[in-house]
């Protein structure tokens, strides 16, 4: 009955980006705050809920799921500076690896964009995040943040 009731849980797709759930404290890669993380399954595992706040004070959040019409898992970020993103793929064996785009609402102009989740040996987790301002021919570092875990409660 309850795979019936919560196929999310009872799914091995729905846990591919687990390693991502938690507290976190997050560093930029010449080791600076740039903020905190917290990443929560939801929704009985359909759904992980992401909180950044960064060490500035600016706050986003994201909703990943996975689009069982594709099996790809699906990024929905927006933040209070009016970036959105809209990125979607798959784990690969360099992480969690999703393609699409960024819009900025202040100037109406989406780019393409792409971000992989890399649980590292150590156990913190590697965010990177690129964007393309020529359609994809070449691609520019937007954001890199190492994860570290700040408890395991959830």
């Amino acid at each position: 009955m309850s795979a019936r009731a919560y196929p999310c849980s009872e799914q091995e797709k729905f846990s591919e980006f687990d390693f991502w759930v938690g507290n976190w404290e997050v560093r930029g890669p010449g080791g600076q705050i740039a903020g905190s993380n917290r990443i929560k399954s939801a929704q009985k595992g359909c759904v992980l809920l992401e909180n950044w706040t960064s060490a500035t004070g600016g706050k986003g959040m994201s909703i990943n799921y996975v689009d069982k019409t594709t099996d790809e898992w699906v990024h929905i970020w927006n933040s209070e500076g009016g970036s959105q993103i809209n990125i979607r793929g798959s784990l690969t064996d360099k992480g969690m690896l999703l393609v699409g785009n960024i819009h900025y609402v202040a100037n109406a102009t989406t780019a393409p964009f792409r971000g992989t989740w890399t649980l590292l040996s150590d156990g913190r987790v590697r965010q990177f995040f690129e964007q393309s301002n020529d359609e994809g021919e070449t691609w520019v570092p937007w954001f890199e943040g190492f994860y570290t875990r700040i408890n395991n409660n959830d």
